[in-house]
């Protein structure tokens, strides 16, 4: 278990925490969650010892071995890619370390040879002799190959040190395990297994994600970080979401007996259950809400952006259409002869296991960059609005808020005053004085917060959307995901973000060097699909 006692810190007159007092226990898996800058990160940090508070304690059950997923990519180059996985288990490491000093010696002593013999005894109870083979197999279960297994982590991929990294705090089955943002750079397959990894996890897991899939099929409980307080509720991230909402619902309902809204809430506490029977981590899930009063659901105190896309015209019959255009980047071959057309009413997944693949595709269409071969063509009822990955460029000169904006009024705007402005920027939380702030002091999620205004501002009947969840916070992302499910018109959407695209697409197109993959379904129908896996795989090979 994990006591937090009175814990307080501030940064000056920032105070982050003040007097926060949680259990965490045993079997549990707590997704932290709160808004960009709220301490979701330095909270665990706290926890590790990485961070000493100002005042309270973090106390840990005697004997239990805490692990954390580790930041910096550049602490283990000189080290080779298994023996970094093994050094998650700190005691063990050292363990074979002065058991194979003691072993080189060449003046062994009988002192050397009970001390030894301690050492084999502590080295067979954790595990060491199959800790080189478990840590093999656990890399290869995260996607990284036998072959960069003696590597130095200086030589190996980037995308793969994150995949290590994850081994490392994962290997030998710790008591506590702390992991902030761990599905950053993986792909659906590796996302997948590790979900399924932690769901049967009977240990405490710590989870900060803004990963709404991956919250809801890990986690029992969700810690929330709010005004300098976290307060832990039962639950996933859905059903804190949708609990929290039906209760700001009722607050403002003063029509309805307090017999009523608690029966609805008693009816939605029971629905869920009924849900979560059915997860990956049903028993645990399901003990948890069975357990939980309903006093303990509060209205979130979060304020949500208001992302409408409202379409000046609705589409015409002709949309786009794609005819043999390929791409390659350095040698490398990004996609080859993709030909398709979107009707209407479609939303449509976009993918492929090479990210910049999208992302070149995206840049094409709208304009960006230039295909190798074959042609596109948007018809002429199309008015679009593109979220690029990158938005560094639109951001060089440090205009206000207000004067950046006004830079994007389209002509069929007549009267684009001050108060019309505010409108757009308001629904993206910059309220008062914020308008008047500078583009160039912007954070990154302020950033796409601006050019979601700028899209809204078009009033487009298609949005093309290159990982429009980077940088926001949960409530941006939930907004955002709201906001494009009941958008009437075109989306093409690229996201690793699973809810995102399970919620929103109604079509999957996979790029890929030899082709398209493309297939009148749902995301979770199009990676469940047995025949599918079998054309990727050909696709790719």
């Amino acid at each position: 278990m994990i006591s937090v006692k009175n814990v307080t810190l501030a940064y000056g007159k920032r105070v982050l925490f003040d007097e926060v007092n949680l259990n965490f226990i045993k079997g549990n898996c707590y997704g932290v969650i709160g808004a960009n800058g709220a301490g979701k990160s330095t909270f665990l940090k706290i926890l590790s010892g990485e961070i000493e508070p100002n005042k309270g304690t973090v106390e840990i059950t005697p004997g239990e071995r805490m692990a954390v997923l580790k930041q910096n990519q550049f602490e283990f180059d000189e080290c080779t890619v298994l023996n970094t996985v093994m050094m998650g288990h700190k005691h063990l490491w050292n363990v074979m370390h002065e058991r194979e000093a003691i072993y080189a010696k060449a003046d062994f002593t009988e002192e050397d040879g009970m001390r030894a013999g301690e050492l084999e005894g502590e080295f067979g109870e954790m595990g060491g002799y199959e800790a080189e083979s478990n840590a093999g197999s656990l890399l290869s279960d995260l996607g990284v190959k036998d072959i960069y297994h003696q590597t130095l982590m200086k030589d190996i991929p980037g995308t793969l040190k994150v995949r290590v990294l994850l081994a490392q705090a994962i290997f030998g089955n710790p008591d506590i395990l702390l992991l902030d943002e761990p599905t950053n750079g993986l792909d659906i397959e590796t996302i997948g297994w590790l979900e399924n990894f932690l769901a049967d996890y009977e240990n405490i897991v710590l989870v900060v994600s803004h990963d709404r899939h991956f919250l809801d099929t890990i986690c029992t409980h969700v810690a929330d970080v709010d005004k300098r307080k976290i307060k832990i509720y039962t639950g996933n991230y859905t059903f804190w979401y949708e609990s929290s909402q039906l209760i700001a619902r009722q607050l403002t309902d003063k029509n309805k007996k307090m017999e009523e809204k608690r029966q609805a809430l008693l009816d939605f506490i029971a629905r869920f259950s009924a849900n979560a029977s059915k997860s990956k981590q049903a028993t645990s899930r399901k003990k948890a809400l069975e357990k939980l009063n309903i006093e303990e659901i509060e209205p979130s105190n979060r304020k949500y952006p208001g992302i409408i896309f409202q379409p000046l015209r609705e589409v015409g019959n002709q949309i786009l259409n794609v005819e043999n255009l390929s791409k390659s980047v350095d040698g490398r071959k990004l996609f080859d002869k993709l030909s398709f057309s979107i009707h209407k009413g479609e939303k449509i997944a976009m993918l492929s296991k090479d990210p910049l693949a999208v992302t070149a595709f995206f840049e094409i269409i709208n304009g960006n960059a230039t295909a190798d071969s074959g042609k596109f063509e948007w018809g002429t009822t199309i008015t679009k609005a593109y979220l690029p990955l990158e938005n560094q460029e639109f951001f060089t000169e440090g205009l206000t808020l207000l004067d950046w904006l006004r830079q994007f009024v389209p002509a069929h705007v007549t009267d684009a005053d001050e108060p019309f402005l505010r409108g757009f920027l308001g629904k993206m939380l910059f309220s008062g004085d914020d308008i008047m702030k500078k583009t160039n002091v912007l954070s990154g999620g302020e950033k796409v917060r601006c050019m979601i205004s700028r899209m809204m501002l078009q009033n487009p009947n298609l949005i093309v959307l290159d990982q429009p969840t980077n940088h926001l916070d949960l409530e941006s992302i939930q907004s955002f995901n709201d906001g494009c499910q009941t958008f009437p018109g075109i989306v093409l959407l690229t996201s690793h973000d699973h809810t995102f695209m399970q919620t929103v697409a109604n079509r999957v197109i996979e790029i890929t060097p030899k082709g398209t993959i493309d297939r009148l379904m749902t995301f979770d129908e199009y990676i469940e699909d047995t025949r599918v896996h079998a054309l990727r795989e050909e696709m790719y090979a």
